[in-house]
């Protein structure tokens, strides 16, 4: 007796041309949404607006307007027209203080090459075209990985005021805030001693690259005089797949990786940066610059 078996069926001309143009268009979405991040959402710089209500905010400053810009990492791949965007932006703003909180240049893999110090004046020349006259900064790991006596030098040259664990009062009619800067919290040696004064008669705003050293300055014998904390650094995690969350998270900037949070009394913002690390693409993370209004709580 014999017995019949099926035979095997090879694939239809139709299923195979069906498999080549499925896999031919997932390659091209792939490209797309590359070319997307890479060359669109990269350069896209979105202004946030953020309101802070503070304790004790005297009168002169209800309504004072600050810009934040964060994590520029010039790069070989950074066009001019993108930082210059920057500035154009923020000089539309007319805020009355511009700060800056940290990474100025990136520290590659190779160390402190000749392309981090050949940033430094490009980034710092470009910096110079901003026309608040109040203008401070803070240093980053990146910066002080690779030279913080150069990357403040390059601050100071180009007028924007380094804060490294120190504080200033910034007056308006008669009255003043405090404006403290904390060195690099990853790199350098950040001491909240001396960078914010220890019986304040206004609040205090403080700059600190690491968001997540506030869970360090959240339980400081200071903590209870800061206000308002800007951080960077994280760049938002840079790459933010939905369902997934943020994918590029670095030290220090994992658990406060963009926007706004509460420590009691202190309230903190996350700025996603303007630049990138690794590879140069963002995606559902645009490039940002804060734009901070002060009103009275």
């Amino acid at each position: 007796m014999t017995v019949d078996t099926p035979s095997q069926q090879r694939p239809s001309s139709s299923t195979r041309f069906s498999r080549r143009k499925l896999l031919a268009g997932g390659a091209l979405s792939v490209a797309a949404l590359g070319l997307y991040s890479a060359e669109i959402e990269r350069h896209f710089i979105e202004v946030v607006d953020q309101t802070f209500k503070i304790p004790g905010l005297p009168e002169a400053f209800h309504g004072f307007r600050i810009a934040q810009l964060s994590d520029i990492h010039l790069e070989w791949f950074t066009e001019d027209f993108f930082l210059r965007e920057a500035v154009r932006k923020i000089n539309a703003l007319k805020p009355d203080l511009v700060l800056t909180t940290g990474d100025y240049i990136s520290n590659n893999s190779s160390g402190a090459d000749n392309r981090a110090y050949a940033a430094m004046p490009h980034c710092g020349a470009i910096l110079r075209g901003l026309e608040c006259p109040l203008r401070y900064a803070i240093l980053g790991n990146h910066d002080v990985n690779v030279d913080a006596a150069a990357v403040t030098s390059m601050l100071t040259t180009y007028g924007m005021n380094p804060l490294v664990n120190r504080y200033v009062p910034i007056e308006k009619g008669g009255h003043h805030v405090w404006l403290a800067g904390l060195d690099d919290a990853e790199s350098g040696n950040p001491d909240l001693e001396v960078a914010a004064p220890e019986k304040p008669d206004a609040p205090v705003i403080l700059m600190c690259h690491e968001p997540d050293f506030m869970d360090v300055i959240s339980h400081h014998p200071r903590a209870p005089h800061i206000d308002l904390v800007l951080s960077g650094h994280s760049h938002g995690g840079q790459v933010r797949m939905p369902f997934a969350g943020p994918l590029l998270l670095p030290p220090l900037g994992k658990k406060y990786s963009m926007g706004r949070y509460q420590f009691d009394n202190i309230q903190l913002y996350v700025n996603r940066g303007l630049g990138t690390v690794g590879l140069p693409f963002r995606f559902n993370c645009p490039p940002e610059i804060t734009h901070i209004t002060l009103q009275p709580a």
